[in-house]
């Protein structure tokens, strides 16, 4: 019988994914030696083995997943199926210099060598336009997280949907366009990991307005600090962020809020202080669609 597996830190949302698919939400239980090393014990089944583990942090829990992952098929899992709400190590795509490891490359064929599929949220893809191209032989489906941000951004106050740079217009626009809101892109330029610049060609449609600010993940949310400065700055009556991804810390956090903005919203991909948005709707919806709860043919 299908089943959710789910390692400590993710019970709560994977209760919520295996309530949306009716079937049993078993923990995954983990010990951690001394040394560093840990011993994972899973809760053996047929049929399929949805694997529930965020990989924020993922130096830390890759190990650990892998495990799970192998256990779970030597123990009857037909179908072992990974749902990583936020997948790390794809940012780097490309080496920008010689020697430079290409994680997406790497990390994506250890995942596809480990599961018969993975599902994830919103990844931080650049120059590839589907997440099976980095996981050869495994079926890999990204959704988006916008349908579920749309249903928190509300019509009071008469919003602006704010993206910080280019690469966020599509993912504004698909939220903006079924409201009926007006969008603002700006345009980044990144200086370091914690320095950027970022400017707008026009702000005159903020005076007055509540601006929202949309990205997909909020890392040291610099880029959002130096936007809230600008569009407070040009009559905004306040500033609000909405993303898929919160992986700031509590005093990144801090400074954003002192920075003007005065709530943050997030999914439930990563657990933390702004989260108030479920995937377990949307992330159900996929795993039906393909059909992964069924017996292989």
């Amino acid at each position: 019988m299908a089943a959710v597996h789910a390692f400590p830190e993710c019970m709560g949302p994977a209760t919520r994914l295996a309530g949306e698919l009716d079937v049993e939400c078993r923990a995954v239980e983990v010990h951690r030696f001394p040394d560093g090393e840990s011993r994972v014990q899973v809760q053996p089944g047929a049929g399929a083995a949805i694997l529930y583990r965020s990989l924020n942090d993922p130096n830390a829990k890759l190990v650990e997943l892998l495990l799970a992952a192998s256990t779970l098929r030597e123990n009857g899992a037909e179908r072992v199926v990974l749902v990583a709400p936020y997948l790390g190590y794809m940012r780097q795509d490309i080496a920008f210099e010689p020697g430079q490891a290409v994680s997406q490359c790497v990390v994506g064929k250890l995942l596809a060598e480990h599961f018969d599929a993975v599902l994830t949220v919103d990844p931080h893809l650049h120059r590839i336009s589907a997440l099976s191209e980095v996981m050869p032989g495994c079926d890999a489906v990204s959704i988006s997280a916008a349908p579920a941000l749309a249903g928190f951004i509300g019509t009071e106050g008469d919003p602006v949907l704010v993206g910080p740079d280019a690469e966020s217009r599509q993912w504004v626009e698909g939220i903006a366009g079924p409201l009926g809101l007006t969008v603002l892109i700006g345009e980044k330029r990144r200086l370091g990991d914690r320095k950027v610049e970022l400017g707008f060609a026009d702000l005159s449609c903020v005076a007055g307005r509540r601006a929202v600010l949309v990205d997909d993940v909020i890392s040291s949310g610099r880029t959002l600090e130096v936007a809230a400065a600008q569009l407070l700055d040009a009559g905004a009556t306040s500033v609000e962020a909405l993303t898929a991804h919160c992986l700031a810390s509590d005093e990144d956090l801090e400074r954003l809020r002192a920075a003007g903005i005065g709530n943050i919203r997030s999914t439930d991909s990563v657990a933390g202080p702004t989260v108030a948005i479920p995937l377990a709707g949307l992330l159900a919806d996929a795993i039906m669609e393909r059909g992964w709860l069924e017996e292989k043919a």
